[in-house]
């Protein structure tokens, strides 16, 4: 198929753009460069657009000949969401509005949709399967829920086949080091973690040790970026006509913030100092994924399911790129 990857010059979709790649797809990527980076797009590939330019996602599509749409070009900062609404609700909600209009205007009926675990909230049970009440507790995760709203009702009034694919912790990096994670500002563990072991930061703080976990601090599932692609790849290959997929993609193992520190002090051999901190409002102590669904209906299955693989990919890619794409 040839899809139009919306945010493909961004973490998580530059992935999934090599993936399909690899299935024999041909992704065309549509990204307005924000927060994606033009290396991590193939070359000839990158279409530089906004979401609100309806008139270009037609073009886009119209010119490609574009068969589905895997959509990821989303703001994604929780604390930000809270504090600029108005940002997340015009281009997360509208944006998406916007791009569902235009692949009706184009003819394109199948999506692929990048949601989120913030769509629970703060959940009453662990694991989280896809039947847990979401409950969004900041604008970022109601953003996300709105948008699967609207994809459930495109594909019964519209015909459209979608999936909303919603990630607990993306981390890890390409394990051939050349394609990462690039974020200003950075808010991700690990990230932040390995900094400390390339002499960018001093150490790290954990944000409150009094939670109640084994040892006091929170935990949660993280999900290889490899994997998450694997799984796009596969939900777009299952679309069909009016039918929707609302999916948790995650380990099914969550870690805690003090069993990151420590592998990540084990894939660099650095002490990584660490003190505590106070609490962030509307942490919740645990989140863990039921995601027995993508594997029953996909045929998904992670392939790093262990904590130090993950923490590996992810060190390979900032020692040869301390300072992201740019060096």
């Amino acid at each position: 198929m040839k899809v139009l990857v919306t945010g493909g010059a961004g973490y998580i979709g530059s992935h999934a753009v090599r993936l399909l790649e690899r299935a024999g797809h041909e992704p065309w990527v549509y990204d307005d460069l924000s927060f994606g980076h033009r290396q991590a797009v193939p070359a000839g590939r990158l279409i530089e657009g906004t979401l609100g330019d309806r008139a270009g996602l037609v073009g886009a599509m119209n010119d490609h000949t574009i068969e589905a749409v895997m959509h990821f070009a989303a703001f994604a900062f929780v604390g930000e969401s809270v504090v600029e609404p108005a940002k997340y609700y015009q281009n997360n909600i509208v944006g998406s509005l916007n791009l569902l209009e235009a692949m009706r205007e184009a003819g394109v009926t199948r999506i692929v949709f990048s949601s989120t675990t913030a769509t629970y909230g703060v959940p009453e049970r662990l694991p989280i399967a896809e039947e847990t009440p979401q409950q969004p507790i900041n604008p970022y995760g109601f953003s996300k829920l709105v948008v699967e709203h609207a994809l459930s009702d495109y594909a019964r009034a519209y015909g459209f086949g979608t999936a909303a694919l919603r990630y607990f912790n993306a981390a890890g990096a390409s394990p051939e080091g050349d394609l990462g994670e690039d974020h200003d500002p950075e808010t991700h563990l690990i990230p932040l973690v390995l900094s400390v072991a390339l002499g960018q930061r001093d150490g790290i703080t954990i944000f409150g040790d009094d939670y109640p976990t084994p040892d006091g601090t929170c935990i949660r599932d993280y999900i290889h970026v490899d994997d998450l692609g694997r799984a796009h790849v596969l939900a777009l290959e299952k679309l069909s006509p009016g039918v929707t997929l609302q999916l948790n993609l995650g380990t099914g193992r969550g870690y805690s913030v003090q069993e990151v520190i420590e592998a990540c002090r084990r894939a660099t051999g650095h002490a990584i100092p660490s003190q505590i901190g106070d609490r962030r409002p509307g942490d919740p102590p645990e989140l863990v994924a039921d995601a027995r669904k993508a594997r029953e209906l996909l045929g998904w299955e992670p392939e790093f399911t262990e904590l130090d693989a993950i923490v590996a990919t992810a060190w390979k890619w900032h020692q040869g790129h301390p300072k992201g794409y740019g060096g």
